[in-house]
């Protein structure tokens, strides 16, 4: 199974089809025994869904600045009283309002220009539009859905804005037990920052690596171009850390 579920990758990513960050590591999850996910840049709720096969049965909360996506995910959420879609919105580093830029295919819609070395990997990532959207921080809303004591786990997929969704969560930070990012290798959106600034942010944040998967890459040259990375908060760790 392992083999075909690698095979299907490969075969979608030679396509210029992005496998997007859908697959949630239960060993963070469970392990963790989180209680609140908060999951921002939902798109269609790819993620909480793979995380609801995989048995996570707590409290989510879910973040999306695109109109379509946006009802897809309000829809999917009916049914299930613990999935909270907040109200439509990108997160950032500052109350505000913007306009995001929407991707043929969707997931890759960024509020940062896209770069000729993303489209050039994978064509559908393309911008076919703008919409506009309020801007929120994670410091804005924490309290609405968190209490103390609850253990958290923030997922960030905002294709380069990465950085500032994090510069909008200086004062929730340490509440978070767990945060899953995704990082860019070499540049895909204009202005967004890369891996190894998030290395040394989240070691200067008091966490530390917990594990990494391999994500989007250049299905002609092979070249890794993003990768999903967790980070697990200092104090949870189970074996001491040099």
């Amino acid at each position: 199974m392992g083999l075909m579920r690698n095979m299907l990758r490969i075969v979608l990513k030679a396509g210029g089809l992005k496998v997007i960050n859908d697959k949630p590591i239960p060993s963070a999850v469970m392990h963790h025994q989180i209680d609140v996910l908060l999951d921002v840049g939902a798109n269609q709720g790819q993620y909480v869904r793979k995380l609801r096969e995989l048995g996570y049965r707590g409290k989510i909360i879910s973040f999306e600045p695109l109109p379509a996506a946006y009802e897809t995910l309000s829809e999917l959420a009916k049914d299930d009283p613990l999935w909270t879609i907040h109200p439509r919105c990108a997160v950032g580093s500052a109350l505000g309002e913007t306009e995001i830029n929407v991707s043929k295919n969707s997931y890759s819609s960024s509020i940062l220009p896209i770069m000729k070395t993303h489209i050039d990997a994978a064509a559908n990532a393309a911008y076919v539009g703008r919409a506009k959207v309020d801007v929120i921080t994670l410091d804005s809303v924490f309290s609405q859905y968190c209490k103390p004591g609850d253990k958290i786990f923030l997922k960030i997929d905002t294709q380069g804005f990465e950085g500032e969704v994090l510069k909008g969560a200086t004062k929730v930070l340490p509440n978070m037990s767990v945060v899953q990012l995704e990082m860019s290798i070499v540049p895909l959106y204009e202005g967004q920052r890369l891996y190894d600034y998030f290395f040394d942010f989240f070691k200067e944040q008091g966490f530390f690596l917990w594990a990494l998967e391999r994500g989007f890459y250049d299905p002609i040259s092979g070249q890794n171009l993003q990768f999903d990375a967790t980070f697990v908060r200092n104090d949870l760790a189970q074996t001491p850390l040099l």
